[in-house]
């Protein structure tokens, strides 16, 4: 029977720096929960003002949670301790315990263990730290009114109703995690129940070694994760851990099916890329041809509006022709009707003028003879003196 592997194991570490007695977070067997008491000092009295029943061994008892039982409740319990360091080595191993715990009386161990001078020796623990293994056995279960122990048997734990067998766990999240359902917001029980007992699966899951767990698995848990946050849970430490897990469930497939399936994936995604910018350039045609037929159906309309404009255009050059030969004309008449009225005038200059080159010519040949005299003069004037 003792070779089955132990109901609970506790692990301490900074063990010498211990002082008070360590309650262990809570384990169920036989549809009970159960407790750990270390004494690292011996253990004492809290009736007597911490007067010390033993203080040269460890002490270790098991100690049944009545809270949770109906009167009259009743376990036969075989146990013992194994005392073991940081190497797995057992250093102590306690006697076999048959009992029977009750109402009267909830717990049961050892005040003298281990003798506390041999754990105080150099070297003898490892990293200080000491383990504790409960080996435990419930042979018979009665729960008073309610008769045999069923292990459906529900427990209410920080506001949530759950079962017997589930009493551990929803312990120990609530011991390392105490504001997990702080903000819950569902009120019912039912619900906050199936809520519970998803967290328990989702850790679960977790739990398994990451070859172990399916990518389908990793996908539903991301999506109770979701929910169980939308719920008010507070699961920043799983979602770390579901990560954690993720990836290296994703490198142990680096070079296996999972690339192959990624690929084809992506493969997908392109395709599907490629098809929707095919469609939207499909569609920019079709606009493109829509607005070419309405143009074409117009086409009668825009030429008639072009031979109107060439027409205006040679009508307003016509126009712009006849003004301008208009002018002309008018200069033309202005320049007759001038030359004509000063007809006279202009022949009485010119007259003036055969007048003026008259007297000139009579002028200069006039000076011609006055120079040709002086000479002659000059000259007869240079013989007399000579």
């Amino acid at each position: 029977m003792w070779n089955q592997k132990p109901g609970f194991r506790f692990e301490i570490d900074n063990f010498s720096e211990k002082k008070d007695a360590i309650v262990s977070y809570p384990f169920v067997s036989g549809g009970c929960e159960w407790f750990l008491y270390v004494y690292p000092k011996g253990e004492y009295s809290k009736k007597l003002k911490r007067e010390y029943l033993c203080d040269d061994h460890l002490s270790l008892f098991i100690h049944a949670n009545s809270s949770l039982l109906q009167p009259g409740w009743k376990r036969s319990v075989n146990f013992y301790f194994s005392v073991l360091n940081q190497s797995n080595k057992e250093l102590y191993r306690t006697p076999f315990v048959l009992t029977e715990l009750s109402g009267k009386r909830t717990s049961w161990g050892f005040r003298k263990t281990f003798p506390l001078t041999k754990i105080q020796e150099k070297g003898f623990l490892e990293e200080d730290r000491l383990i504790i293994e409960v080996y435990i056995n419930v042979s018979e279960a009665f729960d008073g009114e309610s008769g045999d122990v069923s292990e459906k048997k529900e427990a209410y734990i920080n506001g949530f109703r759950v079962f017997a067998s589930q009493v551990t766990s929803v312990r120990k999240i609530f011991a390392e995690h105490p504001d997990i359902a702080t903000y819950v917001k569902p009120k019912n029980q039912v619900v906050r129940t199936e809520y519970m007992n998803v967290l328990l699966g989702l850790i679960n899951t977790l739990n398994k070694p990451s070859e172990n767990i399916s990518v389908n698995e990793l996908g539903t848990g991301l999506s109770e994760l979701s929910e169980l946050t939308q719920a008010g849970f507070n699961l920043d430490w799983l979602k770390i851990k579901l990560v954690r897990v993720s990836l290296e469930r994703i490198t142990l497939n680096v070079d296996g099916f999972r690339i192959q399936e990624v690929e084809e994936r992506l493969n997908k995604l392109e395709k599907m890329e490629s098809n929707l910018k095919l469609d939207s350039l499909k569609r920019k045609l079709d606009e493109v041809d829509s607005e070419r037929k309405k143009a074409k159906a117009n086409e009668p309309r825009v030429q008639k509006l072009e031979e109107r404009v060439k027409n205006i255009e040679l009508m307003e050059s016509g126009f712009m022709m006849d003004s301008l030969k208009s002018k002309l004309d008018d200069v033309s008449l202005e320049k007759k009707k001038s030359y004509y009225a000063d007809g006279s005038r202009v022949q009485e200059l010119e007259e003036s003028v055969k007048d003026l080159k008259k007297m000139v010519s009579d002028l200069k040949n006039k000076l011609d003879k006055e120079e040709a005299k002086s000479s002659d003069d000059e000259f007869l004037l240079v013989n007399e003196v000579a």
